[in-house]
């Protein structure tokens, strides 16, 4: 299924339940149906009759017995498989297209936020002090019945009358003794306080409306009474060893081109395509993939007076230029695309793939897979998060000491909090979806982001945090918000140990 969806494919229900219930090799039946269908030029929808006309078409019993089922059925969005070329191979393991389904106005957020808080609490389970995780109306309950206050000492360091909440951080305020914090579990709401210097600081660097674990003291002091936290814990990805491919193979991440505005550095990109294409090189022999992470165009409409930016005003033309382009890319690559905020479709994430009427001919590429944003795949064993990085803006804007200079260091953020888009209300927009598929349920060895146009590369517990920078030069818009683009530079990631290099094409001879 996810083969048909990349290519812009929709199986039929009867469809999809004949495939099911049939001895065969789905992935097969269902790449010849399509490879079929581009070539006549026939509907997008796979129906039971497309099934019958490839297996049995000259009415013949079939010898279904020949074939064998090779399809993985793992929990994502979508059926996963593996296609391999040669030593390499590759896999979708979450895409959000076929599952966006948004509920409509409070019921949908209500059901959104309630998912997020759940998958999170899931997360959360891992972590041994999770076990004394306490309702937040127990808490209060048991401090208004039992009456536990007593004298807070900052440096003791074990209390057994301590407790434990987790729930998502719905507010943070400054206060004359601390930073106070508002825990909502749906059970009900509690403020905290956070009073060292050290936990302040901690408080500081949390998203608002990410899920958190607070171990809280309820104290009686004067000047001091209420919950006082005593530690502060955020989903985090461990300590982990990375994925990392059995042969020497690299993936080149890039995003944001912006074809179609005057600022597009066609030069350099078009250094870079051709770079791909030499047979002689020892890097390019190497490369096998081709990551690209949103902002394929500039848009139309995307923000004030943006035509006096375009040279291109039309967002088909915009789209037909971009295939032009990829259309340089060699076959053997295989090249994975997301949509950004610039790009045709739902601006609201997450964002499904990028509409087939807009891209068509990016579908019928063979070696082009099209997924949402945000999606995961494994490149020859490494799992590899694709998120154009919308909600940056906001973590940028609400965290202290944060520049669009270190996208990595926002990043870095993201993972803690185990979620691309936590801020709800701000700059980005998130859909009331029946489901928070902005939840990282899996820890990736690579987290590749956009949008802000500055490379950045950073480690991170494992994880290789990568910002692919731009292709397009500094815009009048960039200028005023003192935002200094690194356009014209492609990140190269070896596969087998997991080390990046930049490519810079902003010269005739790239290093």
């Amino acid at each position: 299924m996810s083969f048909a969806i990349s290519k812009g494919y929709q199986i039929h229900p009867d469809a999809f339940a004949m495939l099911k219930g049939l001895d065969i090799d789905i992935l097969k039946v269902v790449q010849d149906i399509v490879k079929m269908k581009i070539k006549h030029k026939e509907s997008s929808s796979i129906v039971v009759e497309d099934i019958k006309n490839l297996i049995n078409p000259e009415g013949k019993v079939a010898d279904v017995n020949s074939f064998s089922n090779t399809l993985l059925n793992v929990p994502t969005a979508i059926a996963d498989a593996t296609f391999s070329s040669g030593q390499h191979s590759y896999k979708v393991i979450l895409d959000p297209t076929p599952g966006i389904n948004s509920g409509e106005g409070v019921r949908g957020y209500t059901a959104l936020f309630r998912s997020r808080f759940e998958k999170s609490l899931r997360i959360l389970a891992l972590r041994p002090d999770s076990k004394r995780i306490t309702k937040i109306t127990s808490l209060k309950h048991k401090s208004n019945n039992a009456k536990l206050r007593k004298t807070y000492d900052m440096n003791t360091d074990a209390n057994t009358n301590s407790s434990v909440i987790a729930g998502l951080l719905m507010s943070k305020r400054s206060k004359k003794n601390g930073l106070e914090m508002v825990i909502d579990d749906y059970s009900g709401m509690l403020s905290v306080l956070a009073v060292s210097e050290e936990l302040k600081k901690q408080a500081s660097m949390l998203a608002l409306d990410q899920m958190i674990m607070v171990e809280v003291d309820n104290i009686n002091k004067k000047g001091m009474q209420g919950f006082v936290v005593r530690n502060l814990v955020s989903p985090d990805i461990p300590d982990h060893l990375p994925n990392r491919s059995k042969s020497e193979s690299y993936a080149v991440l890039i995003s944001d081109l912006h074809v179609g505005s005057r600022y597009f550095q066609e030069v350099e990109f078009l250094r870079f395509l051709n770079w791909l294409s030499l047979t002689d090189d020892e890097i390019v022999s190497k490369i096998k993939f081709v990551c690209v992470g949103g902002d394929l165009i500039d848009g139309i409409g995307i923000f004030p007076n943006q035509e006096k930016e375009l040279i291109e005003m039309d967002t088909s033309k915009q789209m037909s230029h971009v295939v032009d382009l990829f259309a340089k890319i060699p076959r053997h690559i295989n090249v994975f695309v997301i949509p950004g905020n610039h790009d045709p479709g739902r601006r609201a994430l997450p964002q499904p793939a990028l509409p087939r009427d807009h891209s068509n001919k990016l579908y019928s590429f063979e070696n082009f897979t099209m997924l949402g944003n945000p999606s995961l795949v494994e490149l020859d064993g490494v799992k590899i998060l694709m998120y154009h990085g919308q909600s940056l803006d906001d973590i940028i804007a609400t965290t202290p000491g944060l520049s669009y200079s270190k996208p990595a260091e926002a990043m870095k953020i993201l993972l803690k909090a185990r979620h691309l888009s936590p801020i709800y209300g701000e700059r980005t927009p998130i859909g009331p979806e029946l489901e928070d598929m902005m939840v990282i349920t899996e820890v990736p060895d690579i987290l590749h982001s956009g949008h802000v146009h500055s490379i950045d590369v950073q480690n991170y517990r494992g994880t290789l945090i990568v910002n692919s920078g731009a292709w397009q030069a500094q815009t009048k818009y960039q200028q005023t918000m003192g935002i200094v683009p690194t356009p014209g530079i492609a990140i190269v990631v070896n596969l087998a140990n997991l080390q990046p290099f930049q490519m810079d094409f902003n010269q005739p001879n790239p290093m």
